[in-house]
Protein backbone atom coordinates (compact mmCIF):
# COMPACT_ATOMS: atom_id res chain seq x y z
CA UNK A 1 0.00 0.00 0.00
CA UNK A 2 1.36 3.53 -0.85
CA UNK A 3 0.15 4.89 2.71
CA UNK A 4 -0.08 3.51 6.16
CA UNK A 5 -3.27 3.21 7.58
CA UNK A 6 -2.47 6.47 9.70
CA UNK A 7 -1.37 8.52 6.72
CA UNK A 8 -4.49 7.24 4.85
CA UNK A 9 -7.10 8.16 8.15
CA UNK A 10 -5.95 11.97 7.34
CA UNK A 11 -5.62 11.78 3.73
CA UNK A 12 -9.18 10.19 3.47
CA UNK A 13 -10.47 12.55 5.83
CA UNK A 14 -9.30 15.63 3.54
CA UNK A 15 -9.88 13.94 0.33
CA UNK A 16 -11.81 16.75 -1.80
CA UNK A 17 -15.34 14.66 -2.99
CA UNK A 18 -15.54 12.99 1.21
CA UNK A 19 -15.21 16.71 2.55
CA UNK A 20 -17.63 18.37 0.37
CA UNK A 21 -20.12 15.48 0.81
CA UNK A 22 -19.47 15.82 4.68
CA UNK A 23 -18.34 11.91 4.55
CA UNK A 24 -16.01 11.10 7.51
CA UNK A 25 -13.63 7.89 7.88
CA UNK A 26 -13.72 7.59 11.98
CA UNK A 27 -12.06 4.76 11.92
CA UNK A 28 -9.56 2.57 9.38
CA UNK A 29 -7.79 -0.04 11.86
CA UNK A 30 -4.22 -0.37 11.50
CA UNK A 31 -4.39 -3.99 10.57
CA UNK A 32 -7.13 -2.99 8.05
CA UNK A 33 -9.69 -5.33 9.27
CA UNK A 34 -12.49 -2.50 10.35
CA UNK A 35 -13.23 0.60 8.44
CA UNK A 36 -16.10 3.23 10.21
CA UNK A 37 -17.35 6.22 8.31
CA UNK A 38 -20.64 8.41 8.85
CA UNK A 39 -21.75 11.26 7.06
CA UNK A 40 -24.14 13.63 8.93
CA UNK A 41 -26.89 15.39 7.04
CA UNK A 42 -27.08 19.14 6.98
CA UNK A 43 -28.94 21.74 4.45
CA UNK A 44 -25.90 21.55 2.07
CA UNK A 45 -25.92 17.86 1.78
CA UNK A 46 -29.37 17.26 1.97
CA UNK A 47 -31.50 16.02 -1.47
CA UNK A 48 -34.55 17.14 -2.23
CA UNK A 49 -36.56 15.75 0.18
CA UNK A 50 -34.48 16.64 3.36
CA UNK A 51 -32.67 13.17 3.60
CA UNK A 52 -29.23 11.78 2.88
CA UNK A 53 -28.52 11.37 -0.62
CA UNK A 54 -28.44 8.29 -1.75
CA UNK A 55 -25.33 8.31 -4.20
CA UNK A 56 -23.71 9.76 -0.71
CA UNK A 57 -24.12 6.27 0.95
CA UNK A 58 -22.86 4.31 -1.70
CA UNK A 59 -19.70 6.76 -1.81
CA UNK A 60 -19.55 6.70 1.54
CA UNK A 61 -18.27 2.36 1.73
CA UNK A 62 -17.11 2.89 -2.04
CA UNK A 63 -13.28 2.22 -1.56
CA UNK A 64 -13.21 0.50 1.31
CA UNK A 65 -12.88 -2.98 0.67
CA UNK A 66 -10.11 -2.58 -1.79
CA UNK A 67 -8.37 -0.68 0.69
CA UNK A 68 -8.46 -3.23 3.42
CA UNK A 69 -7.71 -6.01 1.24
CA UNK A 70 -4.56 -4.12 -0.56
CA UNK A 71 -3.23 -3.21 4.01
CA UNK A 72 -4.24 -6.72 4.68
CA UNK A 73 -3.11 -8.87 1.74
CA UNK A 74 -0.43 -6.70 0.51
CA UNK A 75 1.18 -5.93 -2.86
CA UNK A 76 1.19 -9.32 -4.12
CA UNK A 77 -2.52 -9.60 -5.06
CA UNK A 78 -4.42 -7.71 -7.45
CA UNK A 79 -7.57 -6.23 -5.71
CA UNK A 80 -10.71 -4.42 -7.36
CA UNK A 81 -14.41 -3.29 -6.99
CA UNK A 82 -16.42 -5.36 -9.64
CA UNK A 83 -19.97 -5.15 -8.53
CA UNK A 84 -21.95 -3.09 -5.96
CA UNK A 85 -25.49 -3.42 -4.90
CA UNK A 86 -27.20 -0.92 -2.70
CA UNK A 87 -30.68 -1.40 -0.83
CA UNK A 88 -32.31 1.59 0.39
CA UNK A 89 -34.35 0.33 3.43
CA UNK A 90 -35.28 4.15 4.61
CA UNK A 91 -34.64 7.59 4.37
CA UNK A 92 -31.31 8.48 6.40
CA UNK A 93 -32.14 11.26 8.34
CA UNK A 94 -29.25 13.01 10.79
CA UNK A 95 -26.21 10.60 11.22
CA UNK A 96 -25.46 7.54 8.90
CA UNK A 97 -23.12 5.29 9.96
CA UNK A 98 -21.15 2.45 7.52
CA UNK A 99 -18.77 -0.30 9.42
CA UNK A 100 -16.98 -2.74 7.21
CA UNK A 101 -14.82 -5.55 8.41
CA UNK A 102 -12.51 -7.56 6.55
CA UNK A 103 -11.51 -10.40 8.99
CA UNK A 104 -8.56 -13.19 9.49
CA UNK A 105 -10.77 -15.49 8.09
CA UNK A 106 -11.42 -13.86 5.51
CA UNK A 107 -7.53 -13.26 4.67
CA UNK A 108 -7.40 -17.16 4.96
CA UNK A 109 -10.31 -17.61 2.28
CA UNK A 110 -8.54 -15.50 -0.25
CA UNK A 111 -5.15 -16.65 0.36
CA UNK A 112 -6.59 -19.94 -0.05
CA UNK A 113 -8.87 -19.61 -3.15
CA UNK A 114 -5.82 -18.01 -4.70
CA UNK A 115 -3.19 -19.91 -4.14
CA UNK A 116 -3.27 -21.30 -7.79
CA UNK A 117 -3.29 -17.97 -9.49
CA UNK A 118 -6.73 -18.40 -9.89
CA UNK A 119 -8.89 -15.07 -9.40
CA UNK A 120 -11.61 -15.40 -6.41
CA UNK A 121 -14.63 -13.29 -6.87
CA UNK A 122 -15.56 -12.20 -3.03
CA UNK A 123 -19.20 -10.57 -1.99
CA UNK A 124 -19.11 -8.37 1.30
CA UNK A 125 -22.07 -7.26 3.12
CA UNK A 126 -22.50 -4.62 5.26
CA UNK A 127 -25.48 -1.71 6.51
CA UNK A 128 -25.43 1.91 6.84
CA UNK A 129 -27.77 2.62 10.03
CA UNK A 130 -28.67 5.67 11.90
CA UNK A 131 -27.90 6.62 15.24
CA UNK A 132 -30.69 4.76 17.00
CA UNK A 133 -29.08 1.64 15.52
CA UNK A 134 -31.84 1.47 12.58
CA UNK A 135 -30.76 0.02 9.18
CA UNK A 136 -31.15 2.88 6.28
CA UNK A 137 -29.47 0.81 3.60
CA UNK A 138 -27.95 -2.45 2.96
CA UNK A 139 -25.27 -3.30 0.86
CA UNK A 140 -23.12 -5.44 -1.12
CA UNK A 141 -19.80 -5.27 -2.39
CA UNK A 142 -18.23 -8.06 -5.10
CA UNK A 143 -14.11 -7.66 -4.84
CA UNK A 144 -11.87 -9.33 -7.23
CA UNK A 145 -8.74 -10.71 -6.07
CA UNK A 146 -5.65 -12.87 -7.81
CA UNK A 147 -2.32 -13.43 -6.48
CA UNK A 148 -0.06 -11.38 -8.41
CA UNK A 149 2.71 -13.77 -10.39
CA UNK A 150 5.97 -12.49 -10.51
Amino acid sequence: MAFTPRQLRVLMRIWPPYLGAGVRLREFADDGSRVVVTHRLNRVTANALGTVFGGTMLSMTDPFYVLMGVQRLGSDYRIWDTETQIAFVKPGRGRVTAVMEFPDEVVEEVRRETAGGEKYLRWFESSIVDDDGSTVARLRKQVYFRRRTR
